[in-house]
């Protein structure tokens, strides 16, 4: 599988800090294969809506930046999602979290384009457990990712965007942002799940 990926390392960092920080987390062809793949989609991307299922809606005083979900069509998006599958499973046996899915859409930042400071879940109102980040490009200028400390306005890391960089953080614990683009930057962002059905309200995918 096309991974250089080191479980021993980012299992010790989400244990101790939360979040973990891994360059050359895939092997550059892969890379290669998915910045490809998000250019083939390129007509298909949308501006990014905040909130979940009749909750949501576009605010471009929030975010400015454009999604396509992963929907399995080319072998490179089949390749990283198997990926995450086993990271998954990894994550699953270290920390007994009871992840059952995973779902990732391209991120495109133009020049201007940003995310302000948000949490990706709220404490016992989500299904996302870790959040993910992995970089396609390396923009000279401009997107860094900002993750804040705990209930804090104190910043705990910024992040420039390197090709190749996977981050992950806890979804609950971390609120984080994106700087404006300078540069067009591109990423896959994508979060690990609990199922939270009860009662017989299905959990929604997003």
């Amino acid at each position: 599988m096309s991974t250089i990926l080191s479980s021993n390392v980012y299992l010790n960092d989400l244990e101790t800090y939360g979040y973990t920080i891994t360059p050359d987390a895939l092997n550059n062809e892969l890379i290669n294969d998915l910045i490809t793949d998000c250019h083939r989609t390129a007509l298909y991307f949308s501006a990014a809506k905040i909130g979940r299922l009749n909750d949501l809606q576009i605010d471009q005083t929030i975010r400015k930046d454009k999604t396509f979900w992963l929907d399995g069509s080319s072998q490179a998006q089949l390749t990283y999602q198997a990926i995450m599958e086993s990271i998954k499973t990894t994550l699953n046996r270290q920390f007994f979290t009871g992840l059952f899915d995973y779902e990732c859409h391209y991120a495109k930042y133009t020049q201007g384009d940003f995310y302000k400071k948000h949490l990706d879940a709220f404490k016992g109102r989500s299904n996302r457990v870790f959040t993910t980040v992995l970089y396609l490009n390396s923009p000279k200028r401009g997107g860094e990712l900002v993750i804040y400390k705990p209930k804090s306005k104190q910043i705990e890391v910024v992040i420039k965007p390197v090709a190749g960089t996977l981050v992950m953080f806890e979804s609950e614990r971390f609120a984080h942002e994106v700087l404006p683009a300078i540069d067009e930057r591109f990423s896959i962002a994508g979060w690990f799940r609990k199922n939270t059905s009860i009662s017989g309200v299905i959990d929604p995918p997003r």
